[in-house]
């Protein structure tokens, strides 16, 4: 569990995690500095804590060091603001593993009560109803969706986590991405389990929306070798057009300029994203969710 500033999601998170009925052997959390009590209220419930510097932070590198100290057969990473929805989450996040050839599996986000209609739709089209097993003969089908992931919540066995590199590193976003890719094309399988549940989603601002796309663009560069198989654009196109169709509803008609203002604002972060090579690197952090990734680390090519 990656945390920074957690106070108030922290306490209630590890207290859900330890009512589950599938009880976890350990709990990890590896926190970036934080500036309230985040370490002193992990520490007082018994978990393992890890510190890294904030400037080091690294959606793949952290978790990385993270899951260097753990013992478990099967590696779970969760988000500080995810909460479980029930006390089987963890049993039914696992439950894809009685199959051999599932590597990894990744549970339902559930958006939280007053979460804005585009972000609601988007986690509708995410994250449906139905379970599901992903693998390599999807990916005509599919296409990037084959590997579509999420560290929110998920899981994956620690043996084919160490076999295949963990995750990318050093990454801003998508390292739940690249792990599932590295975990298909190695020929495994990974899961949709939608009954493992969490309560979690965002109302970004537009500045942070164009940040966040930015990252995902410029992640997906940095590991171009994921687009030999899909773009990104064919699956941004098709919630663009499920958020539409839902937006021409009565009284939804309200929500279409914030729709056409983030459609946008995703399209031009994401595109700049791909291209942040060719932009200053003084200029990189400030287009970026993430500042101190661009701040504290030299980044002259694409990989």
């Amino acid at each position: 569990m990656p945390t920074l500033n957690a106070a108030s999601y922290i306490k209630k998170l590890i207290e859900s995690l330890r009512s589950q009925t599938e009880q976890p052997y350990e709990i990890i959390v590896v926190d970036s500095t934080s500036d309230d009590n985040t370490v002193a209220i992990a520490r007082e419930m018994g978990v393992i804590v890890l510190t890294v510097s904030r400037k080091s932070f690294d959606h793949g590198g952290t978790r990385n060091y993270a899951a260097s100290h753990a013992t478990g057969d099967i590696f779970v990473f969760i988000t500080q603001d995810a909460l479980p929805s029930d006390n089987v989450f963890l049993e039914n996040l696992i439950k894809p593993f009685e199959s051999s050839d599932i590597a990894a599996a990744y549970g339902r986000q559930v958006a939280v009560s007053g979460t804005p209609i585009l972000e609601r739709i988007a986690k509708e089209v995410n994250y449906p109803l139905e379970s599901m097993i992903k693998s390599l003969a999807n990916v005509k089908r599919f296409g990037i969706k084959t590997f579509f992931f999420t560290n929110v919540c998920s899981a994956i066995r620690s043996k084919t986590f160490r076999e295949i590199g963990g995750f990318p590193a050093p990454i801003m976003s998508n390292e739940d991405m690249i792990l599932a890719a590295k975990c298909i094309l190695a020929g495994y399988s990974i899961a949709y389990a939608a009954e493992a549940r969490v309560d979690h989603s965002h109302d970004y601002t537009l500045k942070e929306v164009f940040g966040r796309y930015f990252d995902i663009g410029g992640s997906l560069r940095l590991n171009k070798w994921i687009l030999t198989y899909a773009t990104a654009e064919g699956e941004g196109t098709r919630l663009m057009k499920t958020q539409m169709h839902q937006l021409m509803k009565p009284k939804m008609w309200r929500w279409i300029p914030r729709w056409i203002a983030e459609s946008a604002v995703k399209y031009l972060g994401y595109r700049l994203g791909l291209m942040f090579h060719v932009i200053p690197p003084k200029l990189r952090p400030k287009c970026s969710m993430h500042p101190f990734f661009w701040e504290h680390r030299e980044i002259t090519k694409s990989m």
